[in-house]
């Protein structure tokens, strides 16, 4: 956490030592959130390329799965959640191939689960690194994906138009957010 800058009021320095605190360990939490998800997705791709009919075999694996978890873990590992971390997976098969062997991540899971989704690997990381870059919340990367956003920026000769109405589109959603960093979701 580092050290933190002493001043005379003894309430905002321990707020400031709290408010640090609780970030970091969001951060550290949806790092091996992420973690976790992608490796859950790693080995039902392992098992689903055993399978001989992949399509049947894969949806009877997550089917089964789903429930055998479900019941050891309670919620959180739905059918649908199944296929995020698979789809995860499959969309950054090389996100831990880092050189220290793990990856640091700047989005939460939420932001992978609606990159998942994005089939153009070139749209995907377009999309990856301006919601870094310009930390989009999770409902602006959204929009942006849905609007086609880095499409529009493509095709456009003058960018700075596109930008400017997604940035006027998107200015509730980023403030919404910011109220929302001191008191995190659960991140799945």
């Amino acid at each position: 956490m580092g050290k933190y800058q002493k001043s005379e009021n003894i309430l905002s320095d321990i707020q400031t030592i709290i408010e640090k605190s609780q970030k970091e360990v969001y951060h550290a939490v949806n790092t091996v959130l992420i973690q976790r998800n992608w490796l859950i997705g790693y080995r039902i791709a392992e098992e689903e390329f055993e399978g001989e009919n992949r399509a049947e075999y894969g949806a009877n694996i997550i089917k089964r799965l789903s429930k055998e978890l479900t019941t050891l873990y309670g919620k959180g590992f739905t059918k649908s959640n199944l296929y995020s971390f698979y789809s995860f997976y499959k969309a950054y098969p090389e996100i831990f191939q880092t050189v220290s062997g793990k990856s640091e991540f700047h989005l939460s899971w939420s932001h992978y689960v609606i990159l998942s989704k994005v089939y153009d690997k070139k749209a995907r990381n377009w999309h990856e690194q301006e919601a870094i870059r310009e930390t989009w919340s999770v409902r602006t990367l959204q929009r942006n994906v849905d609007s086609q956003y880095y499409y529009r920026m493509l095709k456009s000769q003058c960018k700075e138009p596109v930008r400017d109405e997604m940035k006027k589109i998107t200015s509730l959603y980023q403030q919404l957010s910011l109220i929302h960093i001191s008191e995190p979701t659960r991140p799945y």
